[in-house]
């Protein structure tokens, strides 16, 4: 839903902290998601940008979509990948340590006020456009919620707004086990089959590729891009917000009624 009572800020509006932590598992990054979005919207916390480290590989389902639909299960099972289901909608990511870029933006609602989700996507990818334009990758907006180049799909978005403050996460394909991927991924090997193709490199192109640059160097590049438009200060989780994010992956997010939501 839209609210077109607030009145919208600007990004150097906010005082934006960047959090990056070491590893951490799926199940505990979809708990932070949720844990720092409410500390944004009741004013215990400025703006955050998140930098995910992932302690092993996952596939990361939407609030909405079928389990079954989405993941095979058995291969999941035979690869040593974990299921988790974030907070927000959009489609499923696969994501492997090292391989993949992933962060989020815990704002408050005011960033995109009056904004439809279309607008909201486009307004919060603006900055890695950039970002990835100065690292000689053309980049643009590709609605509703990816980042796609002439050589492939870069990366992909997901979305939710809860009481006042919005949360925008980004998953970018550093590398990728194409094979892995099809292997796991039910919707992937539709789409390709749809469009004729038998790799998913012709889809998802790795900015390894694209640029040539260390994962660590790309997102050092990210961070650039933002600290030099907006204004970025280290921070760091707090114990009661690491304490909070533990008894949700307990009591919802490693749970077969939550991974199962929509079976």
């Amino acid at each position: 839903m839209i609210n077109n009572d607030v009145i919208r800020s600007a990004w150097s509006d906010h005082d934006w902290q960047l959090i990056h932590t070491g590893a951490q598992s799926p199940n505990l990054h979809m708990a932070l998601d949720e844990v720092l979005t409410d500390e944004v919207s009741a004013g215990r916390r400025g703006s955050i940008l998140r930098i995910w480290e992932w302690a092993s590989p996952a596939v990361v389902i939407g609030r909405f979509q079928s389990l079954r639909n989405e993941v095979d299960a058995d291969a999941a099972q035979r690869h040593g990948i974990e299921v988790v289901r974030r907070i927000s909608g959009g489609g499923a990511m696969f994501v492997e340590p090292g391989n993949t870029i992933t962060y989020s933006i815990c704002a408050p609602l005011s960033l995109v006020a009056g904004m439809s989700f279309q607008e909201a996507y486009a307004h919060m990818d603006g900055w890695v456009i950039q970002a990835l334009a100065a690292m000689g990758i053309k980049a643009w907006y590709q609605p509703l919620n990816d980042i796609s180049s002439a050589s492939g799909k870069i990366a992909g978005a997901a979305q939710a707004r809860r009481s006042k403050a919005v949360l925008h996460h980004v998953t970018m394909a550093y590398d990728i086990d194409a094979d892995k991927m099809l292997d796991v991924l039910r919707i992937g090997r539709e789409k390709l089959s749809d469009k004729g193709t038998t790799s998913a490199k012709k889809r998802v192109d790795p900015l390894r590729s694209q640029t040539g640059l260390a994962r660590e160097q790309v997102i050092a590049n990210l961070l650039y891009m933002f600290r030099r438009h907006y204004g970025l200060t280290d921070s760091e989780l707090r114990p009661d917000e690491l304490e909070k994010a533990h008894a949700l992956v307990a009591s919802k997010f490693a749970t077969d009624d939550w991974i199962g939501t929509v079976p």
